[in-house]
């Protein structure tokens, strides 16, 4: 009934039937898919086609209509098995149903001779199975069968003298049989063959890792730990841990860190790898933790000119020639990586991907080129990396002041020096007297060449200087400065604090000293006293020696200014210049307690008028 264009969805039923005789116990069906019990069916046993797959394993394909069976097809050779015990009667029977279809049919065929009495065995031990016997073990068999009178063992078709109990132990490979002898002449026989895993590699095994110092110490991975036991073998092999002694690999505790790299704690220390093959067949193999001496002559540094257009001190460099050098000085068959750290060379971390590298800190770097023999370190190389740059040539700045010959030195350690003046000078540093741009071509002693531009700028020191100063303003007062000279000037009243605005405001009356400097350094730097003046709103003449006197602060700093005094009335009463004030009388006579009026005429033109009190 097996066809690919129909029988998807029914099939002829088909089972095979076993109880013991003369019970009501039920019928056992022993025609199912092995280890299952599912029927063998059209629809559970079923290949390729128009209708989904089912059990494809036992399917034995389709066929042709010169096939002799004259059956679209069938499984493969299916055997049907229950446990039955020696002199019981059994009751067999067999059932076919046709069913959904009237032009097809279903048939069963059994080999002949193929009804027997079997000792059960348990399943093959094979490779091709995945559950042979681990290597170094042995495997025992049992064909125990009740009222059974004797037993004879036999491998690969070869009796085994003495092997006549209902056990054996298989410690080789091999086909077993047992004969289990029952009443008279009934024999059940049992065979099972049985095939070893490959050997685990559970030697010792060394791992060489480079040593910067030379005592012994250094850091392993553990993936390289377990690189040294499975690069011995092409099986697969499954790490389980890592282990500092044999009895925590026994134990499976207290395993090894394998996030972070493993530092020995002394010379040839031996770590154990318990590991698993593919049969689930386990071992513990030791690894010896040991570093080399391999000693490198001095690498020669990688030397650059920074010629990529950026004066930056970061270059591209070629690696290969570098690793042809290195590894033609040094026996065959070693490969070399490259690493930005030696940590990193040691844990074999995040090597350079391609062997063009440009350094990461300005000026060159070193890197390390761990030279590697199979999983093993052979030794570590340092290679430094040197990039020539002028980072320092920017151009820069100078002022001549006052047009006095100014020097201009570039900067040293450079071989040779050429500077675009006519003629061409040739030395450091060279002396200007015009303003101007002076371009320096700088030549290194590995022929790397910069330029640097010094533009030079007039400035000076202040020459002279005029004020325009607002006073007699209360707390409103300002002074204004006006300096000559071709310098860039900053201003201030204290000598610390300066500032670029040339007017200072809300001054107080007083005495103030003027500081002012050119910007560009040019000296000297100009020193200047200025007074904001303002007068007394009253005071007191009866000869205590205090305010006697109405007088107006360093008048006499302005000696071109006179102050008149009147009364109320505006009838003058005195006039007087610089320091001099008036002492409240009028012709030897006291002036009476009162308001008085004044007025200055200030060099500016603007008139100051105001009034002061006489107290007594």
């Amino acid at each position: 009934q097996n066809l690919q264009l129909n029988s998807c969805d029914y099939t002829d039923g088909f089972a095979f039937l076993l109880k013991e005789a003369g019970t009501n116990n039920p019928y056992q069906n022993l025609a199912v898919i092995p280890n299952t019990n599912i029927p063998v069916m059209v629809t559970t046993v079923r290949g390729e086609g128009t209708c989904p797959s089912a059990n494809v394993a036992y399917f034995g394909g389709y066929n042709g209509e010169e096939h002799p069976t004259n059956y679209n097809g069938q499984t493969v050779v299916l055997t049907a098995h229950a446990n039955v015990v020696a002199g019981v009667t059994y009751h067999i029977k067999l059932v076919v149903a046709d069913q959904g279809d009237s032009l097809f049919d279903s048939a069963i065929f059994f080999e002949g001779g193929s009804f027997s009495a079997v000792a059960d065995l348990d399943a093959d031990r094979l490779l091709a199975t995945g559950n042979p016997i681990c290597d170094g073990e042995t495997f025992t068999v049992n064909a125990t069968a009740p009222g059974a009178g004797g037993y004879q063992w036999a491998k690969d078709g070869t009796p085994i003298i003495g092997a006549t109990n209902a056990t054996y132990t298989i410690a080789e490979p091999g086909t077993y049989t047992v004969n289990v002898q029952f009443t008279g002449t009934c024999v059940a026989e049992g065979k099972i063959r049985a095939e070893y895993a490959p050997a685990l590699p559970t030697g010792t095994y060394t791992l060489l890792q480079c040593d910067d110092n030379g005592d012994g110490l250094t850091l392993y991975t553990t993936q390289s730990i377990g690189e040294a036991v499975t690069a011995t073998t092409t099986d697969a092999i499954e790490i389980l841990g890592y282990y500092k002694s044999l009895a925590n690999a026994n134990a499976g505790t207290s395993p090894i860190n394998t996030t972070v790299p493993f530092s020995n704690t002394t010379a040839n220390q031996q770590v154990f790898v318990k590991i698993k093959n593919q049969y689930g067949c386990e071992g513990i193999a030791t690894v010896i933790l040991s570093t080399p001496v391999t000693a490198f002559s001095s690498i020669t540094p990688l030397v650059v000119c920074d010629t990529d257009g950026t004066d930056d001190g970061l270059f591209n460099f070629d690696l290969t020639p570098t690793r042809a050098n290195l590894l033609a000085a040094l026996p065959a068959g070693l490969t070399i990586d490259f690493y930005t750290s030696y940590n990193a060379a040691l844990a074999q971390e995040n090597p350079l991907a391609e062997l063009l590298f440009t350094n990461t800190q300005p000026g060159g770097q070193v890197i390390y080129g761990r030279v590697n023999n199979a999983t093993a370190c052979f030794g570590i190389a340092q290679i430094p990396l040197i990039v020539n740059y002028f980072g320092t040539l920017m151009p820069e700045t100078l002022y001549l002041c006052d047009e006095v010959p100014l020097p201009i030195t570039a900067p040293a350690g450079m071989a040779t020096y050429t500077w675009d003046t006519t003629p061409p000078l040739g030395a450091r540093s060279i002396t200007v007297g015009e303003p101007g741009a002076y371009t320096v071509t700088l030549t290194t002693t590995d022929g790397c060449e910069g330029t640097k531009t010094y533009t030079v700028l007039p400035s000076g020191a202040v020459k002279a200087v005029e004020y325009t100063i607002n006073d007699f303003m209360g707390g409103s007062n300002s002074v204004s400065i006006s300096p000559k000279g071709a310098g860039h000037y900053e201003f201030s009243l204290d000598g610390i604090r300066y500032q670029e605005n040339p007017m200072f405001t809300n001054l107080a009356a007083g005495e103030y000293n003027i500081h002012i400097r050119d910007i560009n350094g040019c000296i000297p730097d100009f020193t200047d006293v200025v007074y904001i003046l303002d007068y007394p709103k009253f005071f007191t003449p009866n000869e205590d020696g205090t305010n006697d006197t109405w007088k107006i602060a360093h008048l006499k700093t302005r000696p071109e200014l006179t102050v008149n005094i009147y009364d109320r009335y505006g009838k003058p009463i005195v006039s007087f210049k610089g320091n001099t004030g008036w002492d409240g009388n009028l012709n030897g006579r006291h002036l009476p307690a009162n308001d008085y009026w004044f007025s200055i005429l200030l060099e500016n033109g603007r008139e100051v008028k105001g009034h002061f009190s006489l107290i007594r």
